[in-house]
Parts: structure tokens; C-alpha cells; sequence
């Protein structure tokens, strides 16, 4: 790109003048000291890059050290903070509540911007991310570096900037890899399978990219094209024979949505993601009237447990919860007695834990939250719709289609986000009572 050969000149020439200005920087703690007091350019873009360089050679237990100096050494001024409050509350003037606003912001967001200058510093800042939230849960002092991380990245990776691009066998070698690397939901089986699920004619995937990172997918959509709507993945990904009625193609099912960038896990992307790839396959594909997802339910069976676990619970009798047991053999799903007597209880408890179960006002379920935000309905719960070992793990098999009705995203999107309302089919309420 032509803004980084920019930046790697700016950065060369940066680099003379470090040579020129001989001191102490043997350590990332000392050239991130002096980014952060550096007001020129060149030197500024030059000693980013060279913390960018710096942070790439650090050890886990160095990264920890470093994150532990962040923390410790560029918090904000109390002092002058409650001072500049005084100032605004006797004052009310704009000079009063622009010295505020710049008491009160971490000097650790100046150093991360600075650090962003580099001709990689996007990459660095995320990476910085990714190996602060693996730290974090061993380490709750570390919380307000990761809220400073949180809050710049939001604000860079503004939906505004994201680019939908159409991904197929003919894409970069470099960002076929990472559909293979990334996929979280259904994973790949190698190059054929890759080739199977970009090359097929019923089969689409969308990439959504960042100028900063333009190589980098940051979330990428797999679609299957179907006659209508799918109940199992196990369908979905078996190998296909033969040539493609395409006219019988009218449904696009969503079987796999990844996010690729582990630091920029609870960034938001905004909302109607799925909503512009609907629109970029109905402008190819006229034909296409139902646009849904085929979901994995990832917490439902953790929600479970703990329901079993909990000695005061009043949702299940001891003759449903002894029946729950079977779950933890690995073939239950293939004794049809036994099936016959799970599903309506497992169903009717899986629509109560997408309908109600919730954590403040949203779904306790990740998945749900993506969806509804999105402006989804939940259309229908899947008995045995994933048989793998993942999906009998997380959710006993269970699958959810969530439909995408292009007439309806917005109202249930505003519902969702203003009140609260999960949109959702009479045939999953009724699941709630135990009717079918």
C-alpha cells in the first residue's frame, strides 16, 4: 500500500537521526519512554517502529514485565485531575472541559497512537491485545491497560472502514491460509475442503478487511446455497457430487462466521454485518428469499451444568435431571429410546436458555447476541443438527437457525437493542411449554 512505503520511508530517515541522537535505548521500556515524550515525526515514526521491533522479540515473561510497567507507570495525574474537575465545576468554560478531558485520558492511549505510526504498528497494537487478554485472567491489575486497548481499537476499527471483499480460490495464497487457521466453528480439513467451501457453485465466503490491515481478514462468512433452510452442518459440509440446479438455489444459509483477530476480541464491528452480505448475494443471485444462519449454541451446555450443579435450582425434577446424565457418554445421540425421551426436554430447555436466560438485558449466549444485534430472528431449534464431538460438547448437538428477513433487520435490531425484545418464531416459544 502506498500510505506503508510512506511510512517506511518516514521511517528510514527517522532511523539516521536515531543513529545521530545516541542513548540509552537497550530496553522497549526506554525507546517507549522516549516515543512518548517525542514530538517530531520522522524520530516519532523511527522509534515506533522500533518499539514495534522490540515487542515482536520479547519473551512471554518479558511481554508480562512490560504490560506490568504500563500499568504502574502511565496512569493519569489524580492531582491534576481533581484540580481540572474544580476548575470545570466553578467555570463551565470549554478551556475547563478540554483540560479536563485531557487530565483524565491515559497517557498509555498517547503511547498506543504513537506506537500506531509504525509501518506495522496496527499489527503491533493488536498483537499487544491478544497477549494482554492472556494474561489478564491470572492478573485483574492489568484491566485498565486493556480498557485504554479496548477503547483505541474501537475506535479504529470503526465499521465505517471495514471493506466486504468476495473470497474465492483465486484470493492471496496468504489469506486462504488464514481461513484455514482461523476457522472457529466447523474446522477445515485441509486444502481440498478449503477449495470445497470457496470453489463450489453453491458455496460462497465473504471476507471483511481494514485498510491497515489489508491482507488480514478480520471476520470472514461461509454461506452454503440450498433449496431451503438446513438442519444439519453434517449435510453442509459433506463433500458434493455432480453439477448445481442453480435455479433451485433459494436459500443462503450462514454455516460459519469467524472472527480471525483474537485482540480484537469484544470489539465491536457494528452492526448489519450479515446484512451487507445478504445484499452482496442478492444482487448476484436474484433468486435468493430466505437468508438464515445455521448457529452452534456454544454456552448452552455450560449453562446446563451449572443448572444441574446448583443445588437450589427449581427448573428441573430429579427424574429430568438423572435423564441429563446420559449426555456425558459420548453415543448417546444414537440410541433412538433414549432420544425419543431427551429431545422435547432438551429442546424446551434450549429455547429457555436463548429466550430468557441473560446476562444484564442481552442473551447469555455469544452467538444470540451477534445475531439479534444483527437485527436476526430465532427461526428454529435443530435436534441433532451437529454431531460432532465439538457441537455434542458445547451445545448436545443442538444447532439454531436465525433468520435474516430483510424487510424486518431494522425493526428487530431497535427492538433488540432499545428494549431488549428477542424476535422469535410462535414454533420456538411454544418450545418453552414443551409443545412441538
Amino acid at each position: 500500500m502506498v500510505i506503508n512505503r510512506w511510512l517506511n520511508s518516514v521511517a528510514n530517515a527517522g532511523k539516521n537521526l536515531l543513529r545521530r541522537s545516541a542513548r540509552n535505548r537497550n530496553t522497549i521500556t526506554a525507546l517507549c519512554r522516549e516515543l512518548y515524550s517525542n514530538k517530531g515525526e520522522a524520530l516519532g515514526i523511527a522509534l515506533a517502529d522500533e518499539v514495534a521491533v522490540a515487542y515482536a522479540r520479547l519473551s512471554e515473561v518479558k511481554k508480562a514485565d512490560f504490560f506490568h510497567r504500563l500499568a504502574a507507570n502511565y496512569n493519569p495525574d489524580p492531582e491534576l485531575i481533581n484540580r481540572c474537575a474544580a476548575d470545570y465545576r466553578d467555570t463551565l468554560s470549554l478551556e475547563a472541559y478540554r483540560a479536563l478531558a485531557q487530565a483524565v485520558e491515559s497517557p498509555r492511549q498517547t503511547l498506543f497512537r504513537r506506537i500506531n505510526m509504525a509501518p506495522r504498528g496496527t499489527r503491533t497494537v493488536v498483537n499487544m491485545r491478544e497477549d494482554l487478554l492472556a494474561l489478564m485472567p491470572a492478573d485483574d491489575s492489568l484491566r485498565a491497560v486493556d480498557d485504554d486497548l479496548q477503547h483505541l481499537l474501537s475506535s479504529w476499527f470503526n465499521p465505517g472502514f471495514l471493506k466486504l471483499r468476495t473470497l474465492d480460490w483465486d484470493s492471496p495464497a496468504s489469506v486462504l491460509e488464514k481461513l484455514i487457521e482461523y476457522e472457529a466453528v466447523h474446522e477445515m480439513q485441509g486444502w481440498d475442503d478449503l477449495r470445497r467451501r470457496l470453489d463450489a457453485q453453491d458455496r460462497r465466503c465473504f471476507g471483511f478487511f481494514h485498510p491497515a490491515l489489508p491482507d488480514e481478514p478480520l471476520i470472514f462468512v461461509e454461506v452454503a446455497l440450498v433449496a431451503s433452510v438446513s438442519s444439519s452442518v453434517q449435510s453442509i459440509l459433506a463433500p458434493q457430487d455432480g453439477a448445481v440446479d442453480q435455479e433451485r438455489l433459494k436459500t443462503a444459509i450462514f454455516y460459519s462466521i469467524s472472527n480471525c483477530q483474537p485482540g480484537l476480541r469484544g470489539i465491536s464491528f457494528g452492526n448489519f454485518l450479515i446484512k451487507q452480505v445478504v445484499m452482496r448475494l442478492k444482487e448476484e443471485l436474484p433468486q435468493l428469499d430466505e437468508f438464515a444462519t445455521l448457529s452452534p449454541i456454544p454456552g448452552f451446555r455450560a449453562w446446563l451444568n451449572r443448572v444441574l450443579a446448583d443445588e437450589q435450582q427449581t427448573l428441573l425434577g430429579a427424574q429430568d435431571a438423572a435423564l441429563l446424565g446420559a449426555l456425558d457418554s459420548s453415543h448417546w445421540y444414537q440410541d433412538e429410546g433414549l432420544n425419543s425421551r431427551l429431545q422435547p426436554l432438551l429442546m424446551r430447555l434450549c429455547a429457555r436458555y436463548l429466550l430468557q436466560e441473560k446476562r444484564g438485558s442481552v442473551p447469555l449466549d455469544p452467538v444470540a447476541r451477534f445475531h439479534l444485534g444483527n437485527g436476526a430472528s430465532i427461526a428454529r431449534i435443530n435436534w441433532l443438527g451437529d454431531i460432532s464431538s465439538k457441537g455434542l460438547q458445547q451445545s448436545a448437538g443442538l444447532l439454531v437457525n436465525y433468520e435474516y428477513d430483510l424487510e424486518e433487520v431494522e425493526e428487530h435490531h431497535e427492538a433488540f437493542l432499545n428494549r431488549g425484545e428477542i424476535a422469535s418464531t410462535p414454533a420456538v416459544r411454544k418450545l418453552l411449554i414443551g409443545q412441538s
